[in-house]
C-alpha cells in the first residue's frame, strides 16, 4: 500500500509531451549543419589551393569553422563557459547511457556512444562557431536564431509536462532551469553582438581589430618580471593568505571556465538525479517498512524474528536520516574542489612559466608530446566525470562514517546505555592514547640516550650518530617483539587512511592518489599535467611576448621594404647603434635582476669579471 506522500508526488506519470527532446536532438542536426555551411562560406581562407588542386574551385570561401581555441582564447570567456552549460543535461544523458539509438552488442556500446558524443557536439557547434566567427553580423542572426529555438522548445516541454513522480510539481523545471538561463544569457549575447556589428556595418563604430598575438595582461605580466622586486612584500589579508589571492596579470583560458562552468551544472544535475534515485528507494523502504510493521501488529510483537524486525527498521531509519543529512557536506566538498582546481592550475602553471618543475614527479618532467595533446582533448571531459564520480564515492564514504557516529554514540543514548557508551569510548581512547604515547617515548629515548649531543647551539637536531651503542642494542633486541604487534595496527591504519584518502580525493584529478612511482598509473593526473605543459608551451607570456616581437619586427621591415625611399623618412635626430642600445638593456636587466649575473659566461678578454662585483653592488643599492 502506498502512502499518501508517495501519491502526492506521482502528478504527471502518464504526461506525454509534445516534444521529445531526444527525436529533437537528432531534427536538430539539419540547421545546425545549415548554419555551420554559411558560416564556412562567409570564413575567408588565407591559403587556396593551386590549380591543380580542386579546392582551387572555392576560391578563398568555405574555411574552416573552429569552435573555440582550446589553448590561447582569453576573451569572450563566460560566453563560451555558457555554452559549455547550455550542453549539460545532453552530457548528463550521455553521462548516464541513455542514448540508445542502435540496439548493438555489448562489446560495441563504446562506439554507440562515440556516435552519440558526436551528435551532441555537432548540435550545439553553432554556439561555439557563431560566438568565435569573424562574421559578426550574420553570425550573431544565425545564432540567436538557432539559440531561440532551443529555447522554445525546452519551454515548451517543461510547460506541457512540468510535474514528475519523484520529486513533484516542477521536477521538469528543477532539471531544465540551468539550461534555460544558459540559453537566455547566449540570446542577450547575440543580440548584443548583432547590435554592436550594425552600428560597425553603418560606419557608427570602427571596425575591431584582429586580435593580437600578445593579450595585454601577458605584457604587464612580462613587465612585472622585468621590475625589481620590492624589498619587502606588504601584508596580505587572512583571505589572500589562505583562500585566494587575485592576480591582475593571469587569466584562466576559456577552456578552464567552461570547464568549470559545465562541471557545476553537471554536478547540480547530478545530485538531484541521485536525490530523486533516493526517494524512489526510499519509496519502497516504506511498503517495506509497512509490511514488517503489519507482521509485528499481526504477531502482537512476541515472534521470534521481533528483535530482528526492530533493528532492521531502525536500520532502515538511519540510513535514510543519515543519507539525506551528507548531501550537503558531500556537495560543499565538490564545489570546494572546484574552486581548488582553478587555483592549482594557476600555481602550477605559473612555476612552470618560472621553470620549476620540482612540484611535478620526475618521470613528468619531460612528458611525450602526443600524450600531452592528447591530454588536453581529455581533461575537460574527464574532470567532469571525475567530479560526478568523486561526488557519489564521498557522500558513500561519509554516510558511512555518519552511520558509525550514530551507532556509536547516538543511538546509546536513545536507548539509554549513555554510561557503557562512554565506558567503552574511555578504554578505546585510553588504549589509542597508550599506544601512541609509547610510540613518543621511544622517540624520545632514541633523542636522548642515542644520540651524541649537537656540535653547535645553533643545531635544530642532533647530529644522526649513535651514543651508547651497547644500550642501545639492548632497546632494539626487547622492542624487537613488541614492535611486531604494533605493526599489525600500523598497517591496518596504514590501510584505513590509504583508503579513506584515496575516497576523499578521488575528485582532485589535479593530485595523484598513487604511491610514489606509479603516478603513471592515474590516468587522471596524467591528463592533468599534459594538459599543462601544452598551455606552458603555447601560452607562456615570456614566449608569446617573444613571438610578438619577432613578428611585429618582420611586419615592419616587410613594410619598409615596400615603401620607396623608406630611409628618407628616418628622423634627423641623434643616431643610436643597436649594439649600444642592447648594451644598455642588458645592463638595466642584470641591475634589475641580479641572480642573472653570476649565470652570465664570463669573457676575461672584455674584462666582464670586473664588472660583477660593481653591478652586485649596484643591484643592492
Amino acid at each position: 500500500m502506498i502512502t499518501t506522500d508517495a501519491r502526492s508526488r506521482q502528478l504527471n506519470v502518464t504526461c506525454t509531451s509534445s516534444v521529445d527532446m531526444e527525436l529533437f536532438l537528432h531534427y536538430s542536426l539539419v540547421p545546425s549543419l545549415f548554419i555551420i555551411l554559411v558560416l564556412s562560406f562567409l570564413q575567408r581562407r588565407a591559403h587556396h589551393g593551386q590549380r591543380e588542386d580542386t579546392s582551387f574551385l572555392l576560391g578563398t570561401y568555405f574555411g574552416v569553422i573552429m569552435p573555440l581555441d582550446f589553448v590561447g582564447t582569453f576573451s569572450n570567456r563566460w560566453s563560451y563557459g555558457v555554452a559549455f552549460g547550455a550542453t549539460a543535461n545532453k552530457v548528463m544523458f550521455l553521462f548516464s547511457e541513455g542514448y540508445q539509438p542502435l540496439q548493438v552488442p555489448q562489446w560495441a556500446q563504446a562506439f554507440v556512444l562515440l556516435i552519440g558524443g558526436f551528435e551532441v557536439g555537432l548540435s550545439y557547434f553553432p554556439f561555439f562557431a557563431c560566438l568565435s566567427s569573424k562574421s559578426q553580423l550574420a553570425s550573431s542572426v544565425l545564432g540567436f536564431s538557432y539559440s531561440l529555438i532551443w529555447f522554445a522548445v525546452t519551454i515548451l516541454q517543461i510547460s506541457q509536462c512540468p510535474h514528475g513522480q519523484f520529486m513533484g510539481r516542477y521536477e521538469t523545471l528543477v532539471f531544465y532551469w540551468p539550461s534555460l538561463l544558459c540559453l537566455a544569457f547566449l540570446l542577450g549575447r547575440f543580440l548584443h553582438m548583432f547590435v554592436k556589428a550594425l552600428r560597425v556595418h553603418l560606419g557608427l563604430e570602427p571596425r575591431m581589430e584582429e586580435r593580437p598575438v600578445l593579450e595585454v595582461y601577458q605584457a604587464e605580466h612580462v613587465k612585472q618580471l622585468l621590475k625589481k622586486a620590492p624589498p619587502q612584500e606588504s601584508r596580505r589579508s587572512w583571505f589572500q593568505t589562505r583562500v585566494y589571492e587575485w592576480d591582475p596579470y593571469f587569466r584562466f583560458p576559456s577552456r578552464m571556465i567552461g570547464t568549470i562552468v559545465l562541471a557545476f551544472i553537471c554536478l547540480y544535475l547530478f545530485i538531484i538525479i541521485e536525490f530523486c534515485m533516493f526517494v524512489y528507494v526510499r519509496n519502497e523502504l516504506d511498503v517495506f517498512e509497512e509490511k514488517l510493521e503489519n507482521y509485528l501488529t499481526y504477531m502482537n510483537k512476541t515472534g521470534a524474528l521481533t528483535p530482528i524486525i526492530l533493528k532492521v527498521q531502525e536500520l532502515i531509519s538511519v540510513t535514510k536520516g543519515v543519507w539525506v543529512v551528507t548531501i550537503l557536506p558531500a556537495s560543499l566538498t565538490c564545489v570546494s574542489y572546484l574552486f581548488h582546481i582553478l587555483a592549482c592550475y594557476r600555481k602550477h602553471i605559473k612555476r612552470l612559466w618560472a621553470g620549476d618543475k620540482q612540484f611535478l614527479p620526475p618521470r613528468f618532467h619531460n612528458p611525450s608530446s602526443a600524450e600531452s595533446v592528447v591530454a588536453i582533448a581529455r581533461y575537460s571531459g574527464w574532470q567532469i566525470a571525475y567530479i560526478l564520480w568523486g561526488y557519489l564515492i564521498i557522500h558513500v564514504v561519509q554516510s558511512l562514517c555518519g552511520m558509525m557516529i550514530v551507532y556509536g554514540l547516538v543511538l546509546p543514548v536513545i536507548h539509554g546505555q549513555s554510561l557503557e557508551m562512554l565506558r567503552g569510548l574511555g578504554v578505546g581512547i585510553l588504549t589509542l592514547s597508550v599506544v601512541v604515547g609509547l610510540m613518543i617515548l621511544q622517540g624520545g629515548i632514541a633523542a636522548r640516550f642515542f644520540l651524541q649531543p649537537k656540535l653547535s647551539t645553533a643545531d635544530k637536531q642532533k647530529p644522526l650518530a649513535l651514543n651508547n651503542r651497547k644500550a642501545f642494542h639492548n632497546f632494539n633486541y626487547f622492542l624487537f617483539f613488541y614492535n611486531v604487534l604494533l605493526g599489525m595496527g600500523a598497517c591496518l591504519s596504514r590501510l584505513f587512511i590509504s583508503c579513506l584518502l584515496g575516497a576523499w580525493l578521488i575528485a582532485r584529478i589535479d593530485r595523484t592518489i598513487m604511491q610514489s612511482g606509479y603516478e603513471g598509473a592515474d590516468m587522471g593526473f596524467n591528463a592533468w599535467i599534459g594538459m599543462l605543459y601544452v598551455d606552458h608551451y603555447h601560452t607562456n607570456p615570456v614566449l608569446v611576448s617573444f613571438c610578438h616581437i619577432l613578428i611585429t619586427g618582420h611586419r615592419e621591415r616587410k613594410l619598409q621594404k615596400t615603401i620607396k625611399y623608406w630611409y628618407l623618412n628616418q628622423s634627423a635626430g641623434p643616431r643610436i647603434s643597436a649594439r649600444s642600445r642592447m648594451r644598455w638593456l642588458l645592463l638595466q636587466t642584470l641591475i634589475n635582476n641580479p641572480r642573472l649575473i653570476m649565470l652570465r659566461k664570463s669573457k676575461s678578454d672584455h674584462g666582464s669579471h670586473e664588472f660583477t662585483p660593481i653591478l652586485l653592488a649596484c643591484s643592492d643599492c
